[in-house]
């Protein structure tokens, strides 16, 4: 994923868990913001210590990174999008997270038609 397309600031983070909507499910937990002001939706990742170790959370996120890079053409353009991973991730082949990703997504109207 390319660099403009992340949220990597805390205080971006904060203000897209203040002011944006969630929804979540089982796995995946998702915030996210209108922002009229780009041509192209932004993505942060979180994923928590309680997930497990390092080499686990870094494999949910680059699962979730492939999941937006294949997703990219599909999802609305004015969204910044906050991704926070549960712990049912932890055991996860990337299909199934793509999968959960796509839900919630469809879910929340974020997918274009």
């Amino acid at each position: 994923m390319k660099k403009a397309f992340r949220i990597k600031d805390n205080k971006e983070f904060q203000q897209i868990f203040s002011k944006g909507k969630s929804f979540a499910n089982r796995q995946l937990v998702i915030y996210y913001r209108k922002s009229s002001d780009q041509d192209h939706f932004r993505v942060g990742l979180s994923v928590g210590k309680k997930i497990g170790n390092a080499v686990t959370r870094n494999r949910i996120k680059r699962f979730l990174r492939q999941a937006f890079h294949e997703l990219e053409t599909q999802i609305k353009p004015d969204y910044d999008i906050v991704i926070i991973a549960r712990q049912p991730t932890s055991n996860m082949e990337f299909h199934e997270i793509k999968k959960s990703l796509t839900h919630l997504l469809m879910k929340e109207r974020l997918l274009k038609k």
